[in-house]
């Protein structure tokens, strides 16, 4: 089993940058791809970025691509979230969680939930 814990999140102006973090406890957090999602007020919970369980490949949403960085040290247990060029569209809560397999898009297919950290870009 694998607990997660987010951090990171705030209130930034549009064009600023936040980096989200995910903690995690247990020994195989490096045997797990790992996601990030993201769930506006009202909204349904919406796929942000996936990396494989030793980093080396990623996927991103198109409403992300080219602006948010996944990565992560499993030395550290952790995986991260760069988020620049930050559009008030991406105001919500953001989770972390572990996958199944990767990649994989559906919230359904992922386990171990953090708690969410919110992010509000104003304009």
């Amino acid at each position: 089993q694998v607990q997660l814990v987010e951090s990171g999140g705030g209130l930034v102006q549009a064009g600023g940058s936040l980096r989200l973090s995910c903690a995690a406890s247990g020994r195989t957090f490096s045997k797990f791809p790992m996601g990030w999602f993201r769930q506006a007020p009202g909204k349904e919970r919406d796929f942000v970025a996936t990396i494989s369980s030793r980093g080396g490949r990623t996927y991103y949403a198109d409403s992300v691509k080219g602006r948010f960085t996944i990565s992560r040290d499993n030395a550290k247990n952790t995986v991260y979230l760069q988020m620049n060029s930050l559009k008030p569209e991406d105001t919500a809560v953001y989770y972390c969680a572990a996958a199944l397999m990767y990649p994989e898009l559906s919230p359904r297919n992922y386990q171990n939930w953090g708690q969410g950290t919110q992010v509000t870009v104003s304009s």
